[in-house]
C-alpha cells in the first residue's frame, strides 16, 4: 500500500471543509456558505495544481480588516447586553473608529457559532441604523434547545463574535407606497425598525405606516420605549396583538384602544387592512408559519402576492 507522503499530508489539511447543513442559515444568502467553499475549493485546487501555498493566502489577508464583508467572516467586539425580556437580548457591537455597517434597509449579517464542536450559522438583521457610526445592534432571542441559543447564551462584552454580509434586505424608496403594512412577530420586528426610523428621520418621506406587533404577553412586547418614540409621528400607527393575554384592562390605558387579545387572524386581519388610510404594501416577518398565515390571510383579504415581500 503506497503511504501518503508528507507533502500530500500537508495539501489535504488545507483543504477547505464542506460546510454542514447546519451550517447554512436558509435564507437565501449571496453568496451562500457553499458557494464560499466552491470557490475556495477552487482556489485549493490551483494551488495545489501549481503546488504554491501562497496562492492560498489571498483569503486570509482579506479577514483582517475589520469590515464586514459576505465573503469571509470578520470579528467584532461587544460593547453591551442588555437582557430586554426572560429570553432576548440586546447586543451591541463595536465598530473600528466611527466607521458604520452601511446596511440598506432590512438587510441581515450572519453569525457563526460553534457548539460542541459542530459550527452553526444563523441569520440576524440589525435593529440600528444602517448608518450608525461605530456600533451596531442585534436584538436575539435564545430558545431553550436552541444550538446557536447555547452559544448566545456564554456571550459577555468584550467577546469577539464572527459576523459576514449583508445580505438580502427590502429595497425601500421614500414615497414609493402610499402606506406599508408591518406584520411582525416576536423578533420579526427587527428588519422593519431600520425602515421606520428611516421613515421619521426623513421629513420629506410622507409613506403612511402601519405596524402590527405579534407577541405572547404585554411583557413580551420589545423595545417599548423606542416603539412609543415612533408612535407618536403622525404617519406611524401601532397595533398589538398579543396570544396569551387575556384581558386589555391590565394594561396601560395608553395602549388598550390599539391592543387586540388572542391572535391575528383573517378577520382581525381584514380590519386591519379596511382601516389603513391607502391601499398597503405589506411587509412580513416571523417564523415559517407565522409568514405562511399572513400570505394567506392577505390572499383573503384580497391583497396581491406582488403587494407584499417576507424578510
Amino acid at each position: 500500500l503506497q503511504t501518503m507522503s508528507g507533502n500530500e499530508h500537508d495539501w489535504l489539511a488545507l483543504r477547505p471543509q464542506e460546510p454542514s447543513p447546519s451550517q447554512c442559515c436558509g435564507s437565501g444568502c449571496k453568496p451562500c456558505i457553499y458557494d464560499v467553499y466552491e470557490k475556495e475549493l477552487a482556489q485549493w485546487e490551483r494551488a495545489k495544481a501549481k503546488q504554491d501555498k501562497s496562492l492560498l493566502m489571498e483569503k486570509k489577508e482579506q479577514s483582517n480588516n475589520s469590515e464586514l464583508n459576505p465573503d469571509t467572516f470578520t470579528a467584532f467586539s461587544i460593547s453591551s447586553v442588555e437582557q430586554l425580556t426572560e429570553d432576548t437580548y440586546q447586543y451591541k457591537f463595536e465598530l473600528p473608529g466611527n466607521s458604520s455597517l452601511r446596511l440598506s434597509l432590512g438587510q441581515h449579517i450572519v453569525l457563526r457559532g460553534v457548539v460542541n464542536g459542530l459550527e452553526v450559522q444563523r441569520a440576524y438583521t440589525p435593529i440600528s441604523p444602517g448608518n450608525a457610526e461605530g456600533y451596531f445592534e442585534v436584538l436575539m432571542k435564545c430558545y431553550e434547545a436552541g444550538l446557536m441559543s447555547q452559544y448566545i447564551k456564554t456571550w459577555k462584552k468584550g467577546d469577539m463574535v464572527f459576523w459576514r454580509g449583508p445580505f438580502g434586505g427590502f429595497p425601500y424608496q421614500p414615497n414609493k407606497h402610499g402606506e406599508l403594512l408591518m406584520l411582525a412577530s416576536g423578533t420579526g420586528l427587527a428588519p422593519m425598525l431600520p425602515i421606520l426610523q428611516s421613515i421619521t428621520d426623513d421629513e420629506g418621506d410622507e409613506t403612511f405606516v402601519t405596524l402590527v406587533g405579534c407577541f405572547r404577553t404585554f411583557d413580551k412586547i420589545y423595545l417599548k420605549p423606542l416603539l412609543q418614540d415612533l408612535a407618536r409621528y403622525w404617519n406611524i400607527r401601532m397595533f398589538y396583538v398579543l396570544s396569551q393575554e387575556t384581558s386589555l384592562e391590565k394594561l396601560p390605558w395608553s395602549y388598550q384602544e390599539n391592543t387586540y387579545t388572542g391572535r391575528l387572524n383573517e378577520d382581525l386581519m381584514k380590519t386591519i387592512i379596511n382601516s389603513c388610510r391607502r391601499r398597503p404594501f405589506v411587509l412580513i416577518c416571523g417564523s415559517s408559519s407565522f409568514n405562511e398565515d399572513m400570505s394567506r390571510y392577505l390572499k383573503a383579504a384580497g391583497i396581491e402576492e406582488n403587494s407584499w415581500f417576507v424578510f
